[in-house]
């Protein structure tokens, strides 16, 4: 297996032990009569950026895509993160409870608190992305003649994503490192999470890891190591027990 490859399964298997959250600050909840989106691929939005996006415009759903893409790229293990819906994963989440912050508290004083602190900050998800890929679109506009990150050679992006994660590029006047790392987080969880959330398209985050799903019982294998598990994964809505009344 080519090194590379080999890095990107241990990155994401160190991160898909949170990824059955529903997202980064997740709340118990359940859904009585309906989810509160349709979990069929009928009703998925046009990964191109043009149509059916519960959060994000045209413009912001081709930033987004190009970003994930860039974050778990396709290789020779799976699909990338955009081919995986994983911005179908983050639009819904942040159109919800969790993009809004509900329960959170959101009163000043704000500022800087320790790792453990969780976030400090007046932005609720939901802004934090708004207003960050609008000025990550203007200033790639205005250090690239006039494209957007979309638009820009792949190695610009990773340079740029680079800088973000270090702290060394601002959006606007807000941290870049604090979106990079909200951003992050929510593609691991869309890459990863059970496809009724809208990302991991086909399964192909736990086909990748050989992780089961939601089965019932996987006993049987779990000391057989490195031995890959001889049965396709298992999503939410694969038991039909489990659906929601309609």
């Amino acid at each position: 297996m080519p090194e590379t490859s080999l890095k990107r399964r241990v990155l994401l298997m160190c991160g898909a032990s949170i990824a059955t959250l529903l997202a980064t600050r997740a709340s118990a909840g359940s859904y009585t009569g309906a989810l509160p989106w349709r979990a069929d691929s009928d009703t998925l939005p046009d990964i191109a950026g043009q149509a059916g996006w519960n959060f994000f415009t045209a413009a912001e759903s081709v930033a987004i895509g190009a970003l994930v893409d860039r974050l778990i790229p396709p290789d020779d293990l799976s699909i990338g993160a955009k081919q995986a819906n994983v911005p179908v994963y983050i639009d819904r989440q942040l159109a919800g409870a969790f993009g809004n912050d509900t329960g959170l508290y959101m009163r000043p004083p704000f500022a800087d608190g320790l790792p453990g602190q969780g976030p400090q900050s007046p932005l609720t998800p939901a802004m934090r992305y708004r207003k960050s890929l609008a000025a990550l679109d203007a200033h790639c506009q205005s250090a690239y003649l006039g494209k957007i990150f979309a638009d820009i050679p792949p190695a610009e992006q990773d340079r740029l994503l680079t800088m973000l994660e270090a702290g060394t590029l601002q959006l606007g006047g807000l941290s870049g490192k604090a979106f990079f790392l909200l951003l992050w987080q929510n593609t691991k969880e869309g890459f990863l999470a059970d496809p009724i959330y809208g990302g991991n398209l086909g399964m192909a985050g736990w086909k990748m890891l050989g992780f089961p799903g939601a089965r019932y019982d996987y006993r049987d294998w779990i000391d057989k190591h490195n031995e890959p598990y001889p049965l396709p994964p298992v999503g939410i809505m694969d038991h039909p027990d489990w659906s929601p009344p309609t």
